[in-house]
């Protein structure tokens, strides 16, 4: 099993002064690897035929709606399943984690994770590598604290990659920017990209 992460929103909570109202992470979930490079396989030619650079990244935020709803068509048939957190931020009155900002995302990865059925089991976690060094190793350290036991093992491994080379956590922003999207409902295309892979959601969590 390997599970690719990203978020969308930011993990901050100065919602008048530009911090986001949701902040989503999602988990794309495969069950066998070879799945996971089968998915891959697609994203890439995807590239092509738009005529991109292997460089070329999709990033929610930064893609149109043609190529929002492109990618999501070209890869909803693949077998793959989505589990995600969604915090609306102003429902959280925990006054540690809205203020400090590395615990609430750690916190956040940690539910998403912990809580997951009996779903995930002995996976390979892939996040993308963004963050300082001490912070990758902080969450390192929290994430095996609270994932393995003696009678339970959420995580194999965990390791850090760049989303530019890296199509599947690409996969996973623009899952995590499509749930977000539902959720702000301050656009008129809010709807249009989730139900393109409402089906593939196994859970989608909306933290209270």
């Amino acid at each position: 099993m390997i599970v690719f992460i990203d978020e969308s929103g930011d993990p901050g909570f100065k919602i008048t002064k530009g911090s986001s109202t949701h902040f989503v992470i999602a988990l794309v979930v495969f069950d066998e690897e070879l799945e996971a490079e089968e998915t891959a396989l697609k994203i890439k030619k995807l590239k092509k035929l738009l005529n991109k650079s292997d460089k070329f990244e999709f990033k929610f935020s930064k893609c149109d709606r043609r190529h929002r709803e492109l990618f999501l068509k070209e890869i909803k048939d693949c077998n793959f399943k989505i589990r995600a957190i969604v915090f609306n931020k102003e429902s959280l009155y925990s006054s540690h984690l809205r203020n400090n900002r590395e615990d609430f995302y750690n916190f956040s990865l940690r539910q998403v994770l912990e809580h997951n059925n009996n779903s995930i089991k002995n996976a390979k976690i892939r996040i993308d590598g963004s963050g300082e060094k001490l912070f990758r190793q902080r969450l390192s350290v929290y994430l095996r604290q609270y994932l393995n036991s003696q009678t339970k093992k959420v995580m194999k491994n965990l390791r850090f990659r760049n989303s530019v080379d890296d199509v599947l956590i690409q996969m996973a922003d623009m899952v995590a920017g499509s749930i977000k999207r539902y959720y702000d409902k301050n656009t008129n295309d809010w709807d249009v990209y989730r139900k393109i892979i409402k089906s593939k959601e196994e859970d989608v969590w909306e933290f209270k």
